[in-house]
């Protein structure tokens, strides 16, 4: 089924995956993402150095492989694929050429890669990639790929019989003489990937991760909960059983002037990841380390901090810390979490991270939107783009 033809005015709230099955996709966690970049080598080198990822894995020429050039970057739970194409005939040069650097591969853990493709296929889904193995001396990895908003594609690993070191055509990397040792900076999963996708398209979405892969909405905000007297958006919260992969689906609303999805659309040149959002225990250290180590993050006015804990309530960290480094609070009903967000980690206007502490809170920050979306809207205006 081609995603372009699917039903342009669906109802307002997915189907719940109870009423269509239950969980017929089981997944046990993110597995990986993968970014198309202009040079994985560099690419790499940026990650291991700002944000304290180690590399442990590398794809090229001199493992055998001609058509692309691989890093892999792991941060405790978190691991993110850089690949870079060695011809311009590659999916990686034509995507770098359009995108800028991006995530071309959402991968998820399964417990069997044949039966979920199977089932998001017969719920509608469009394949990228039928069920296929790859295979090495330390066993068989399995895998299969539907697509998703834009270019972005969804993979499906099933590692139950693989026991290498990432995947098949993988070796260590190369020492390097002189070489520091890798400082990790307290980062330790992917809490939750966010998408930009063009106006009225969000239910569209979110009807696609309710009917092919049986995730329920867990939250849905319009465009009075996160705008200013600019410009808007909305958002519905899309996630799978067991609450692990939580995939937030934006999409621009009415305003004054260009607001922030528009800018990632028009940078971007389409739909696409706008951020990944990573889990620490230890928010303030994490983003002292990220500091010295030269990433930039979003600030919001000081007055932010006065009234935080009359907000908030009681939380466990000192108010003036959190103010010192920048870090955002909110509560919801069931605890209360700390958030930061980077400035974009490339030239154009689109892919940035989110470091995020929980203490209860399932939520995603609702309190801060309005300050968030001033600060973003400050950034716009320094490049011309609100």
């Amino acid at each position: 089924m081609n995603l372009e033809t699917m039903e342009q005015t669906p109802p307002a709230d997915p189907v719940p995956a109870t009423a269509t099955g239950g969980d017929f996709c089981p997944i046990l966690g993110f597995d990986h993402l993968e970014l198309y970049v202009g040079n994985a080598k560099q690419s790499a080198a940026y990650y291991c150095q700002a944000f304290g990822f180690e590399c442990t894995a590398v794809r090229g020429l001199e493992t055998g492989e001609r058509m692309r050039a691989s890093c892999l970057v792991e941060q405790g739970g978190i691991r993110i694929l850089l690949t870079s194409a060695l011809h311009s005939s590659h999916d990686a040069a034509r995507s770098v050429r359009r995108h800028g650097d991006s995530v071309a591969v959402i991968a998820l853990s399964v417990p069997d890669a044949d039966e979920a493709f199977s089932a998001a296929v017969s719920r509608g889904a469009q394949a990228a990639a039928a069920p296929a193995t790859a295979r090495d001396e330390h066993g068989e990895l399995r895998h299969a790929s539907i697509r998703l908003y834009g270019d972005c594609v969804l993979q499906f690993m099933d590692r139950r019989d693989y026991a290498g070191l990432f995947g098949p055509g993988f070796e260590p990397p190369p020492e390097v003489p002189g070489a520091a040792a890798p400082r990790g900076c307290g980062l330790l999963a992917i809490d939750h990937v966010v998408a930009n996708v063009e106006l009225g398209r969000m239910n569209e979405w979110a009807h696609f991760f309710a009917r092919v892969l049986g995730f329920n909405q867990l939250v849905h905000f319009d465009d009075e909960a996160i705008s200013t007297e600019y410009s808007a958006l909305m958002s519905k919260v899309m996630q799978d059983g067991s609450g692990v992969i939580k995939f937030p689906i934006n999409e621009p609303a009415e305003g004054r002037r260009k607001s922030q999805i528009e800018e990632f659309l028009d940078f971007h040149e389409g739909p696409g990841v706008q951020h990944i959002a990573c889990r620490t225990d230890d928010i303030v250290g994490a983003v002292s380390r990220l500091r010295k180590n030269g990433v930039e993050f979003l600030r919001v006015p000081a007055t932010y901090y006065d009234e935080l804990e009359q907000r908030v309530g009681k939380i466990d960290e000192p108010i003036e810390r959190l103010a010192e480094f920048g870090i955002l609070a909110d509560r919801d009903e069931d605890g209360y979490l700390l958030q930061i967000f980077t400035k974009p980690v490339e030239d154009r206007p689109t892919l940035f991270y989110e470091i995020i502490e929980r203490h209860g809170a399932r939520g995603f920050g609702e309190g801060n939107f309005k300050s968030l979306f001033v600060a973003l809207e400050r950034e716009q205006a320094a490049r011309g783009n609100l």
